[in-house]
């Protein structure tokens, strides 16, 4: 068994309404920055996980992402794995 960094980002999809992106580009506008044309707020996860390689790791994220970290109604996600150690 090895370790694997799973860095997972999740993003609400294009067609679904973001409050939270609209609010911080108004922010970022009223700070100054007029060239901010939109802003898609999102989360940002890792974990680390314990599997036989890294198909396995990748396998085991697919699903944690599906049935966890993301709505897939409403939110895309993707992964990137990073072997730590055995």
């Amino acid at each position: 068994m090895a370790t694997h960094l799973v860095k997972v980002y999740v993003q609400p999809r294009p067609t679904v309404n973001d409050p939270q992106g609209q609010t911080i580009g108004a922010a970022l506008r009223a700070l100054g920055f007029e060239g901010v044309a939109g802003v898609r707020a999102g989360k940002y996860m890792e974990v680390l996980v314990e599997a036989a390689d890294a198909d396995d790791a990748a396998r085991q994220a697919r699903e944690m992402c599906e049935r966890l970290l993301a709505n897939p109604v409403i939110e895309d996600y993707r992964f990137e794995l990073e072997g730590v150690g055995e």
